[in-house]
């Protein structure tokens, strides 16, 4: 791991664990669910929301003033809504994405989950993530909650991640797979 991305994972390590200890004092672990699921859909459809959190041209106030609206806007918890404000008074906000990893871990564990990292080539059907996530609970032993993602490119199949195991069953991996035993042979 480079050391800005272990800085990074430190600093929302740290976020996340205060973040998760207030809302479990509050009894408002539900709540930073859902604040979990808008952040999430947020960095993944709005460059916007992107580059305020990760370019260094805004100043604090900016940053603050910024975030403290989308998070009014967002409809975020108070405790979402203060830990943003404060990560924007610190020039912490580019730990964001791995805050909102490291909160979905610890609450995970709380309950005796487990996530799975999920790429499919089209997105899953309901039937298709539950008979996966059925699958999974097996396997695992644990409840599984999956985290789905598109990439067109695997062109088939899927991969899936839990913790540090991964299955690779796209058609993409076998292609690449068969392009490397053909080279080896001629």
């Amino acid at each position: 791991m480079s050391e800005p991305a272990s800085i990074s994972t430190g600093i929302a390590a740290r976020y996340a664990a205060a973040v998760y200890d207030l809302a479990k004092e509050a009894k408002d672990v539900k709540a930073i669910e859902a604040d979990l699921s808008a952040l999430t859909d947020a960095m993944a459809t709005s460059a916007d929301f992107n580059g305020l959190i990760h370019s260094p041209i805004y100043s604090r106030q900016e940053q603050g003033a910024a975030i403290t609206a989308i998070a009014a806007k967002m409809g975020l918890s108070t405790i979402m809504s203060n830990t943003l404000a404060l990560m924007a008074e610190k020039r912490r906000l580019f730990v964001v994405p791995q805050l909102v990893q490291a909160l979905r871990d610890i609450i995970a564990e709380d309950k005796g989950e487990v996530t799975a990292d999920v790429t499919t080539a089209k997105a899953l059907t309901k039937t298709q993530s539950e008979k996966l996530s059925e699958t999974l609970k097996k396997r695992m032993g644990k409840d599984v909650t999956i985290n789905a993602t598109v990439d067109e490119s695997l062109i088939g199949g899927m991969i899936v991640k839990v913790g540090s195991k991964m299955i690779d069953t796209s058609i993409r991996s076998k292609l690449s797979s068969l392009q490397n035993a053909m080279k080896e042979v001629g």
